[in-house]
């Protein structure tokens, strides 16, 4: 570092052990307060990440938090669907509203913003990245205790974008137990440990099934993998959901608020600690 180094990073061009990295953080609108925000990912798609980044909104916000969703997976957004909001999102010269549910959990989704819930988003990259982006400056949050942002499946352009452009406090990892998507788990895994977001919770859906006549459980999908990988991570937090055919038709029907769903409340505790 030259002695007459200003600290001013942004107008010199020397590399020292001084050198502090621009911050890539997107401002938050100005009518927005969130204390917290945590990234739901998986390393594939059809696990259920949506469904579960909606079950945790479902109870935190049943324990009196103010919950929203930021629904980042432009190219198949559900979310609206989940919760059974048809309505389009509105605004004003400040910025965008996003919807509320039934029980009043706040959600911002593509599909509010499309003339139709069945056109496609034929965007690039870039451009679905910076609309994520959009939804967290644009969009007058209010006041939220817990966010819950639901990304795209893999480790691409929006994951990147969410985690550099979010001040995203940790993830949760969702997966279904067959080996190769454990190997898949893995990449996301250390996307994030690259990225320096700690990785909070790893849910296993679609674990098993429970016989309705004589009640054992069944490994459908192949024995679970989930100690191993938490434990290989030290990831401190486990939750594994049941093949569940009634949570499938709530969610179908847009009536997620109505479930009853146990294995989830000990990692939703530990995300709602200071």
């Amino acid at each position: 570092m030259s002695e007459a180094c200003t600290h001013d990073c942004g107008s010199c061009s020397a590399e020292c052990g001084e050198r502090q990295q621009e911050s890539l953080l997107a401002p938050e609108n100005k009518y927005s307060h969130v204390r917290k925000v945590i990234a739901v990912v998986s390393g594939k798609g059809g696990v259920g990440k949506s469904s579960v980044t909606a079950m945790l909104a479902v109870l935190a916000q049943r324990k009196n938090k103010r919950t929203a969703i930021l629904d980042g997976d432009m190219t198949g957004p559900s979310i609206p669907k989940i919760f059974g909001v048809t309505g389009k999102a509105t605004g004003n010269e400040e910025g965008i509203f996003p919807a509320d549910t039934k029980t009043g959990i706040e959600l911002m989704s593509v599909n509010l913003l499309l003339p139709d819930d069945t056109d496609p988003v034929v965007w690039r990259g870039p451009v679905i990245a910076g609309a994520v982006t959009q939804f967290w400056t644009d969009v007058m949050w209010g006041d939220v205790d817990l966010m819950f942002v639901d990304c795209p499946p893999g480790t691409g352009d929006v994951p990147l974008t969410v985690f550099q452009s979010l001040p995203v406090d940790g993830i949760i990892v969702v997966a279904s137990p067959q080996e190769l998507v454990s190997m898949i788990v893995e990449k996301a895994v250390k996307m994030a440990e690259q990225l320096k977001i700690p990785v909070l919770g790893l849910v296993e859906n679609l674990s098993y099934f429970v016989c309705p006549n004589c009640g054992e459980k069944h490994a459908i999908f192949g024995e679970s993998g989930l100690e191993g990988i938490a434990a290989r991570y030290h990831i401190p937090k486990m939750a594994r959901l049941p093949i569940d055919p009634q949570l499938a038709k709530l969610c179908d029907e847009g009536r997620i608020e109505e479930m009853t769903v146990q294995g989830l409340d000990e990692l939703l505790d530990s995300l709602l600690e200071d």
